[in-house]
Formats: C-alpha cells, sequence, structure tokens
C-alpha cells in the first residue's frame, strides 16, 4: 500500500513483566528521545487497537535512472480494514491499477489493467499475518502496512538507532508532531495528527545506501475510524476472462502487482 513499505511486522509484546514484584516497561532504543518514543507509541496504541478504519492515500515513489537523474512517479489510492482479518486496498498509479483483497483466508491481488491476478493462503486469520506473507512470499516490501500493524511501535522502530521529535507540522492543513529516526538501512519521518486521535497523515521513507537517497512519501487522508463497511468488500471474486498466475512471486509479479507491494 502499501501504502510504504524492510521491517517485518512483529508480534505484539506484553506491555510489562513482573519478575520478583518489580514491573519492567517496554524500553526504546537508547538514541530515541523520551517525547518521540512517546509520541509513536500513542499512535500505535490508537491505530491498533481501532476495529475498522478506512482512509486514502497518494505516494511518490523516486527512482534513479542508468543516467543518475531523479525520477519520481505518483500513485493514489484507498484502504478499509476490519480487524482482526479483513482488508482491502486499490492503488492506481503509471503502470498499474491493482486491487488486494484479504478475506481472513486467502490474499487476493488483481492486476486490472492486465486483468490477472494471483493468490496466497495466509498462515493466520490477522492482517498482520497477511502482510508477513505477502513480503515473503513476493520477496517485495510493503512498508506502508507498517502504519496499520497492530504493534506499528515495534514494526517501524526495529533497528532503530536514533529519534528526535522535530516540532510541529502541517499536514493537508492539519497540526500535527514531527518525528524523524533513524536505521542503519533508512531514515524515516512521520507526521501525527495531534488530538484525541494520532492518526499518521505522513511517512517519508529515505533510502540512504542507494545512490541518489530515493524516497517513498505516503500521505494519508480523509480518514473514518468508524466507518460503516459493505462486506461485500473483502470478497474477492475473479473477473470474467481473468487469467491466474501459477504463483504470487516477484519474478512473475511484473510492472502487473509491483505498484501495490513497494
Amino acid at each position: 500500500m502499501f501504502v510504504g513499505l524492510c521491517a517485518r511486522v512483529l508480534s505484539a509484546l506484553p506491555a510489562a513483566v513482573v519478575v520478583v514484584l518489580v514491573a519492567v516497561a517496554p524500553t526504546s532504543a537508547a538514541g530515541v528521545e523520551p517525547e518521540a518514543d512517546r509520541i509513536l507509541r500513542a499512535m500505535s496504541k490508537y491505530v491498533g487497537g481501532l476495529k475498522s478504519f478506512t482512509a486514502e492515500f497518494d505516494v511518490e515513489d523516486e527512482v534513479i535512472n542508468p543516467d543518475g537523474l531523479k525520477l519520481q512517479y505518483s500513485a493514489t489510492g484507498k484502504i478499509a480494514a476490519e480487524r482482526p482479518g479483513k482488508l482491502h486496498v486499490t492503488r492506481k498509479g503509471p503502470f498499474a491499477d491493482i486491487e488486494l483483497t484479504f478475506d481472513g483466508t486467502t490474499i487476493s491481488v488483481l492486476g486490472k489493467k492486465a486483468n490477472i491476478y494471483g493468490q496466497i493462503t495466509s498462515p493466520g486469520p490477522t492482517i498482520d499475518e497477511a502482510v508477513d506473507e505477502l513480503r515473503a512470499t513476493t520477496g517485495l516490501d510493503a512498508s506502508g502496512a507498517d502504519l496499520f500493524a497492530s504493534d506499528s511501535y515495534s514494526a517501524l522502530t526495529y533497528n532503530a538507532t536514533e529519534g528526535i521529535h522535530v516540532g510541529s507540522g502541517i499536514v493537508g492543513g492539519v497540526e500535527c508532531e514531527h518525528l524523524a529516526f533513524r536505521s542503519p538501512q533508512v531514515d524515516w519521518q512521520i507526521w501525527i495528527q495531534k488530538g484525541d486521535q494520532p492518526l499518521p497523515l505522513k511517512y517519508v521513507i529515505t533510502t540512504k545506501w542507494v545512490t541518489g537517497a530515493p524516497q517513498h512519501v505516503l500521505r494519508m487522508r480523509n480518514w473514518d475510524v468508524a466507518p460503516k463497511i459493505d462486506a461485500k468488500l473483502f470478497e474477492f471474486a475473479v473477473p470474467p476472462g481473468a487469467s491466474k498466475l501459477e504463483s504470487l512471486s516477484a519474478d512473475l509479479i511484473g510492472e502487473a502487482f509491483e505498484e501495490i507491494l513497494q
């Protein structure tokens, strides 16, 4: 998707472990400022606790061509989710018009332009497990999915060496908390809406080890945290004349599926 997206989604850990009557709370990386840690944890708890949500998003992916020219490709899409195991994502860009559906058992990815689809059986019924399986099977990342994990804090801060609270920022006319984090492979930033609904509105990943440091930018808008979603949205129906891929691997996906899985 997605939405951004390689840190793997991690299983949620207990909030505290009592050892010899002493409660030891989870700790952050030594280089993460307490305020940045607090804001990111609040976002993770809020989004991870949503029973359902819908949102729209815009994505900008940068690539460096053989001549060293930095190019930016834009795409747009929508996401609808019902926890624990229903997900529907669309993404339309210059190369592909993609639809991803997860019904709690099967992950279906449809390339509308090519009218081809592929399916994977999830090892478990949750969205987190489906995303993990999608990443493992295809070999492609889905960085934006980390924002919606049940424990996005662990997914986002995996290997983090530094994190700071930059200050306030404005995204789409909304005042946000601006955070910046570093890890050995990438730097990333996130803008989280201020107030009692700490929703992620912007997410930027900078790939430091690639010449030109290309960025992946995800902007979220029109969040609905109490939507009425038609159950049929999570039911995949094979379109007339669609061809099925034998396996949903990176080699077979090609351009038709690459857009949604980056």
